[in-house]
């Protein structure tokens, strides 16, 4: 049998038609060259080339060997650029579900760490309700859900992504733009725009006035933060909003205004219980999870993000 290394050699030795040539294609001595030649001639009873004024021809017993080492190298070859093509993402896709609250300014930020890593991935990004996570990546439509809040399934496996808080946020001119915080019980005192609180996602916002046991009246509703924000930027009435909606000034025209009461809630990525994940999986979620932790706010708020975001 012949090693690789003496496969190598061989065909070094064809390829240039020296022994000098074989040395300086594969880095190394030519007397090593040499006399690997010769103990593979040896072992294994064949003459590989016939020497003529100082070059290497092969010999018409080695041609079909030739032939063979050449079929090794181009499966080789073939190896070596199907590695390559996965380093870079070229055979595979990512396929991405979001809640928009997430979708809006943490995924896109994410996705930009992803391409420059993997510049050929194929990407599918799709913007979901949390209550439709469930069927996305149960029939194997997606790889995995940013989810603003937690499902009880047992067929989904949650991953930690951040905490984040919420924020009363108001136009541009509005009396309480000046203000650097406000209690839910003055936020109620003007028209809200709003997320249904029946919504999951809506609920997150609801939490801090069912709290404290506070009526209010919600003039306009909306599906999506995005939309929420656009509202109130527009002068129709003030809102509560999680940090992730309104990360990296991606809003001008508003104000963000801190809310005494706790308003901390988690994130998290949802996968199909028990799938195997693939290392560009991986890294989004790396990805998104450190976009998430950073927070994003340090444009847009009145004061510093809060201490209490972990960093996970």
């Amino acid at each position: 049998m012949m090693t690789l290394r003496q496969v190598e050699v061989i065909r070094a030795v064809m390829v240039t038609g020296t022994i000098g040539g074989a040395a300086k294609l594969l880095n190394v001595s030519a007397p090593g060259i040499s006399r690997l030649v010769k103990y593979t001639e040896r072992s294994l009873g064949i003459r590989f080339f016939q020497r003529q004024n100082g070059r290497y021809f092969p010999t018409p017993e080695a041609q079909n060997i030739f032939e063979q080492i050449n079929g090794v190298y181009k499966k080789v070859d073939d190896l070596t650029e199907i590695i390559s093509k996965i380093g870079h993402g070229a055979l595979s896709e990512l396929r991405i579900g979001s809640v928009p609250s997430i979708s809006q300014v943490m995924v896109p930020r994410a996705i930009e760490r992803v391409r420059r890593r993997y510049p050929e991935l194929r990407i599918d990004i799709n913007i979901l309700k949390i209550e439709e996570a469930v069927d996305y990546l149960l029939l194997g439509r997606g790889d995995c859900v940013a989810m603003s809040y937690r499902l009880d399934h047992s067929g989904l496996d949650f991953l930690p992504l951040a905490s984040g808080e919420l924020f009363c946020i108001v136009p541009d001119g509005h009396e309480l733009a000046g203000r650097k915080q406000v209690s839910a019980a003055e936020i109620i005192r003007y028209p809200l725009i709003g997320i249904d609180p029946t919504d999951p996602y809506g609920r997150i916002m609801a939490e801090i006035f069912a709290r404290k046991k506070l009526n209010y009246d919600m003039t306009i509703r909306a599906r999506f933060g995005t939309t929420v924000c656009a509202l109130v930027k527009a002068g129709l009435g003030i809102a509560v909003i999680d940090q992730f909606t309104v990360a990296h000034g991606d809003f001008p025209g508003i104000k963000l205004l801190r809310i005494v009461e706790p308003t901390q809630f988690d994130t998290y990525v949802a996968v199909k219980h028990g799938a195997p994940l693939s290392l560009y999986i991986e890294h989004f979620i790396k990805c998104l999870r450190s976009e998430m932790q950073a927070g994003g706010l340090a444009r847009n708020a009145t004061q510093k993000p809060p201490s209490r975001i972990p960093r996970k």
